[in-house]
């Protein structure tokens, strides 16, 4: 388990956590645990993913994936523990660590919807039966939207979550911050996957263009895949202006704004 969720990553979904407690002046202590809970459930899902009856990848984060690290049932036990473990860290003792009920019963729920059949699981499902098939944008934007942008966007609402209550205006401008950043991650990943080396990635370079897996890339074409990276920023932003929560240096929202650019500058 240590060995596949602590050893690099870019740990946006947890910075994304803090990002929006910081924007909402929320509880640091809920959303720490929010914050190291939705990285746990990422890197399972990483674990899980990399496995021959998966994407069957030998690569993840510079280094041996687990199942080869391991082996096959080590890997797979290892991933079912750190999910447990996520709600583990979200539902405290009272007595040692006060995170209100209400609170811990809120963040489980954005995490488990956000991480189950009609999220993150379902996404994946919709991606090993798209192997070989042509998508067109909408279709992949579903597949996306679910495999890679419900965690994401359920990261800024966990953070949101741990502050005082938001207007629905706000919390749904917060949720479309959430959405268009986590379609924007995606896209680049597909660029990032025909333009970069695996040295550079830490995984397999190419990979789904070997699969036959539809990308943005393969279907929009690069030059269209990075306008749409592109736009998707402004979405991000613009839902982010609209949220009332203030973007400048210093002010609360500022990290919020500074990762929606760095998803699409990325270069790993």
């Amino acid at each position: 388990m240590r060995y596949g969720v602590l050893d690099g990553g870019k740990r946006l979904r947890p910075l994304l956590v803090l990002a929006a407690c910081e924007a909402v002046a929320g509880h640091p202590e809920a959303a720490l645990r929010a914050a190291v809970a939705v990285e746990l459930i990422h890197a399972y899902s990483l674990v899980h993913d990399d496995m021959p009856c998966m994407d069957n990848d030998v690569l993840r984060r510079g280094k041996p994936t687990v199942h080869v690290q391991f082996g096959e049932a080590q890997a797979m036990l290892a991933g079912d523990a750190m999910q447990a473990l996520a709600f583990e860290v979200l539902t405290p003792d009272q007595d040692e660590h006060p995170v209100d009920p209400a609170l811990q019963a809120r963040l489980v729920g954005l995490l488990a919807r956000a991480a189950g059949h009609a999220g993150m699981a379902g996404g994946q499902a919709i991606d090993l039966a798209s192997i070989g098939v042509s998508l067109d944008e909408r279709q992949l934007r579903d597949m996306h939207r679910r495999k890679t942008g419900a965690l994401l966007q359920a990261s800024v609402l966990m953070g949101a979550a741990c502050g005082p209550a938001q207007g629905p205006e706000s919390w749904q401008a917060l949720s479309d911050y959430g959405a268009a950043l986590g379609l924007a991650f995606q896209v680049v990943d597909d660029i990032l996957d025909v333009t970069q080396a695996s040295e550079k990635l830490g995984k397999t370079a190419g990979k789904d263009q070997d699969d036959n897996k539809p990308t943005y890339v393969s279907v929009l074409g690069l030059d269209q895949a990075q306008s749409h990276a592109e736009a998707l920023r402004g979405q991000a932003q613009e839902a982010l202006r609209r949220s009332g929560l203030a973007t400048g240096i210093g002010e609360p929202a500022h990290w919020l704004a500074v990762l929606a650019d760095k998803v699409v500058e990325r270069e790993h």
